[in-house]
């Protein structure tokens, strides 16, 4: 069915012009049964989340790490902690095969570390440490309005990040089973072996 001419000026208005309204055209809803339906029920509830990639501000969908062990950590490109970008690629490297998934959560939170646009952190991280595990766009992980995802990564273990490079840890169920403070490096035996001890259920 062709878009009537309100609809498709109503789309150029918004700046979609004509491949833009044959998207919107083409569109459709989940129906019951279909994969995206199927991966959404059984998508666990904290991770029904969507934030812009940190690469080109692509909304991602959470729900696509469901199954997965997943380590969330929020960085900075300024601290005295950006080299666990080292261990978090090389933790990433090794276990992704297995079912883990980092994802990273630049944030300028504490002490400014984090001031430059999304291009800058996201070239930085590749060209300095060379991360590939996922990361997203500049976001407030801390204070009276952290982004949706930490207020639950929060409620769920009682703890805040207190400084660059906090780490929780989500098994495959969706469970936040553990939080690690910035000082436990991703080669520290306890979370490498809570890690291990993850993917291993």
């Amino acid at each position: 069915m062709s878009l009537t001419l309100a609809k498709f000026a109503a789309l150029s208005a918004l700046g979609l012009g004509a491949a833009g309204a044959a998207m919107a055209q083409n569109a459709t809803p989940a129906m019951p049964g279909s994969p995206a339906a199927v991966q959404s029920a059984s998508c666990p509830a904290i991770l029904k989340q969507t934030f812009n990639r940190l690469q080109d501000d692509v909304p991602q969908d959470l729900c696509q790490y469901s199954g997965k062990v997943i380590l969330v950590v929020n960085t900075a490109s300024y601290c005295g902690y950006t080299n666990q970008y080292e261990g978090l690629e090389a933790m990433y490297a090794k276990y992704a095969p297995k079912g883990l998934v980092v994802l990273g959560f630049p944030s300028n939170d504490f002490g400014k570390q984090e001031p430059g646009s999304s291009k800058e952190i996201a070239d930085f991280c590749y060209n300095t440490y060379g991360v590939k595990f996922p990361m997203f766009a500049k976001s407030v992980v801390s204070g009276s309005s952290p982004n949706p995802f930490y207020v639950k990564l929060i409620q769920a273990t009682g703890k805040t990040p207190a400084w660059n490079f906090h780490k929780y840890l989500i098994d495959r169920k969706g469970n936040v089973i553990e939080s690690f403070p910035s000082k436990v490096t991703p080669v520290d035996k306890a979370l490498v072996g809570a890690v291990e001890k993850a993917l291993a259920s």
